[in-house]
């Protein structure tokens, strides 16, 4: 508590942490040169008081961090890979720095890991990736705090708070039907993880296309999945182990699908003579592995580049701007690769 009776101050903050104002400053600065303990027991305290240190002390230093966030929770490293190198690359270009976090999505602290993070880094924008973006806790951290922020592929837009994305339903619906254009009807679907909004619009989409050609989807042929090789692998096995097997299997990332090819090779299965196998992202592998992936080409280094642009842009830390302000919520194109892993029935 203050003891002016207002909002705490460093005083307070030094005063309850039993040390200096100077030891205070260097903590929420990130310097080097004290002790781990000490630390900890400021960052303690400043969360206890729930202290900010005002707009007005960083401007005096500058204003800016030139430092930008990039959150992310996400089992696929080629997803994290693509995206992190888009977002050095332009913010070197800006002249900035990216700090990337791993966060869980689930961890019962995750405010409180934000908060820390926000008061040691003074970042001058976050970029969160799924399932972050649609976490209402993280929102609101970074909201309370007057951190910007851009929402890389969220489940929904929010008035006034900047996002970049792809169309997920139409890219599933274009690469299930180039499955349909060569003549498969019984196709698989591996689904991805639940809490990841990506999931159920490219489910969302194999339906509609499958629809769209008067087939309904076979509950037989759905099979879920976490955006891992692993589960990929798995899920195949359950599919092409069956009497009556698919033609076709459409992983809902690239990571999947590499472990659909795994299983068939495994199970003596040769695509795309007998399998044709699609999948989603275009990761760097997909053009390496044999046979090559049919894949969707999602632009995710160009969409962490928006999205550091959009940070830059921004000069008001409440996230100010026109809520139906079209350059607020960009989509970028996608684009169908067709290799090797497919071939007409």
């Amino acid at each position: 508590m203050s003891s002016r009776g207002g909002s705490p101050t460093i005083v307070d903050v030094a005063r309850e942490a039993g040390v200096s104002i100077k030891t205070v400053s260097r903590v929420l600065n990130h310097e080097p040169g004290v002790h781990e303990s000490t630390r900890e027991q400021v960052l303690k305290v400043v969360e206890a008081l729930r202290y900010r240190p005002k707009q007005s002390a960083r401007s005096l230093a500058g204003g800016r961090s030139f430092l930008i966030g990039l959150l992310y929770y996400d089992p696929s490293a080629a997803f994290v890979g693509s995206v992190q190198q888009g977002a050095t690359l332009r913010c070197r270009e800006l002249g900035y720095h990216l700090v990337v976090e791993s966060l869980h999505n689930d961890a019962p602290d995750l405010r409180q890991q934000i908060d820390r993070m926000v008061l040691a880094l003074r970042p001058d924008g976050m970029i969160l990736t799924p399932p972050l973006c649609d976490n209402p806790e993280v929102l609101a951290a970074l909201r309370d705090s007057g951190t910007p922020c851009v929402l890389m592929s969220p489940e929904r837009d929010l008035p006034g708070v900047p996002s970049v994305r792809m169309d997920d339903v139409h890219a599933a619906e274009e690469i299930t039907n180039v499955l349909l254009s060569l003549g498969h009807q019984r196709i698989a679907f591996i689904k991805g993880p639940p809490d990841q909004s990506a999931s159920g619009m490219r489910y969302q989409g194999f339906v509609s296309a499958l629809r769209a050609h008067g087939l309904t989807p076979d509950p037989d042929l759905i099979q879920p999945g976490d955006f891992t090789f692993a589960s990929g692998r798995d899920a195949a096995h359950q599919l092409l182990s069956r009497r009556q097997r698919p033609t076709a299997v459409f992983a809902s990332n690239d990571d999947m699908a590499l472990g659909v090819l795994a299983a068939a090779q495994r199970l003596g299965l040769p695509v795309p003579a007998e399998l044709s196998v699609v999948g989603f992202d275009d990761s760097p592998t997909a053009g390496l592995v044999w046979p090559p992936l049919t894949t969707v080409r999602q632009p995710m280094a160009a969409m962490a580049r928006a999205a550091v642009e959009m940070l830059v842009a921004v000069q008001r830390p409440d996230m100010a701007g026109a809520p139906d302000d079209p350059e607020l919520h960009k989509v970028l194109p996608h684009e169908i690769v067709v290799r090797d892993s497919t071939r007409a029935r």
